[in-house]
């Protein structure tokens, strides 16, 4: 075993530094703050990690990884050979040189021959089910990326049945166009709610809901700092938390309310609720953390219910926080289930713990809700973002996207 020592402004970013240079498997030996960060200086954190020696013994590939290993050779192949013939192309060569419309309809037959290994080998694991798509060459490589991001195949199935009928057949011979056809397409397809920031006299309530663990009270807690101190104009907001079964998260939010010096209510019942609202009414924003809950406790989501029918002085938008990490069937289920509420947007959190929004794209298709947030970190205030369409598309279309 040898020890390594990471440093960086913040324990996120040095564990980042690790997982970028070593990967998952090490062991953390120590951590401590070296520095505390101040106005004017950042912080600095250590961590000091055990890894094994580089001498380890070569497991032997699989039938598929071998299968991957030969078409990826095989491409590389390829492409050496296309540019050999780009550069045998002066008189004084012995070998008998093709033209040079020769020379560009082997290359365009060599690219397609690309395209295709591109795609078996991104699809080899599945390369037992028939393809009733009959992809041309040229749309493998898009394909095979916005299937490995998690796209429900339904939805990407019928996206390319829609773009081979209706692009122009010029466009499809070439690959770039196909991928800024196809990366326009998507983006027409992601609703967002663009953030509008209220004025007097006007209020915004929202209830933040959502199964357990998916981050609910540091999404507050984030949005209450942007509210506060980081819009163009600075905005009186209060919290109210209806989360009393979980003693963590109610000293959380007391926490960074104190921090943010915000008012705070703490309800048990719809009564108080309605107590809660109108002596936090003198602010322009009021966030609401409520209790996480499987999607199959009705009962706890029917309560939430019962909150939203007290009388208020502004409408309460529903804001439904879900785990970019979760799977897209899973995504489906826990919408469905919390749909008994009048959901108005949805925020995703952990987009830094996944590379691949292909199930955040095929739940928005399918729910036609609009995204507003992206929680991309656990730093207060700063890892939180207006939810865009490129962000997200980076995600899907994007080979390395960090």
């Amino acid at each position: 075993m040898k020890l390594k020592t990471f440093t960086a402004p913040t324990y996120t970013e040095a564990l980042n530094k690790i997982k970028a240079e070593l990967g998952d498997d090490v062991v953390i030996v120590s951590s401590k703050e070296v520095k505390k960060k101040t106005l004017t200086s950042p912080g600095l954190y250590e961590i000091v990690v055990a890894v094994e020696d580089d001498r380890k013994i070569q497991k032997k590939p699989s039938k598929e990884e071998d299968v991957l290993l030969k078409l990826s050779t095989a491409a590389k192949e390829i492409s050496s050979i296309s540019k050999e013939v780009e550069t045998k192309q002066t008189p004084t060569n012995k070998l008998n040189i093709p033209k040079n419309d020769e020379i560009l309809a082997l290359k365009e037959e060599i690219s397609k021959i690309a395209d295709t290994l591109k795609y078996l080998q991104a699809t080899v694991w599945d390369i037992t089910n028939k393809n009733e798509l009959n992809l041309p060459p040229e749309f493998s490589e898009i394909y095979a990326l916005a299937k490995a991001s998690g796209i429900a195949s339904k939805h990407l199935d019928e996206i390319m049945r829609l773009t081979i009928k209706y692009m122009p057949l010029k466009m499809r011979k070439n690959r770039n166009a196909i991928k800024r056809y196809f990366h326009t397409l998507l983006k027409k397809m992601i609703p967002i709610r663009i953030e509008r920031e209220i004025k007097p006299p006007h209020k915004k309530i929202m209830m933040f809901v959502g199964p357990t663990g998916v981050g609910k009270t540091t999404t507050i807690a984030k949005l209450a700092a942007r509210y506060a101190y980081k819009l163009t104009s600075r905005h009186k907001v209060g919290i109210i938390t209806l989360d009393t079964y979980r003693i963590g998260a109610v000293e959380q939010l007391m926490t960074y309310a104190k921090m943010m010096r915000l008012p705070i209510e703490t309800v048990v019942d719809p009564s108080d609720f309605e107590e809660a609202l109108n002596a936090l009414r003198h602010n322009d924003y009021i966030l609401i953390d409520t209790v996480g809950s499987s999607q199959h406790d009705k009962e706890k989501i029917e309560k939430l219910s019962s909150f939203l029918k007290v009388n208020s002085f502004a409408e309460i938008n529903v804001n439904l926080v879900l785990s970019a990490i979760t799977k897209y069937e899973d995504l489906v289920d826990i919408y469905n289930n919390f749909s008994i509420l009048p959901i108005d947007t949805l925020i995703f959190t952990k987009l830094d713990e996944t590379r691949t929004y292909g199930n955040i794209f095929s739940l928005l298709l399918d729910t036609k809700k609009p995204v507003s947030y992206f929680s991309i970190g656990q730093e207060v205030p700063d890892d939180l973002m207006e939810a865009n369409a490129e962000y997200l598309l980076k995600g899907i279309l994007e080979k390395e996207f960090n």
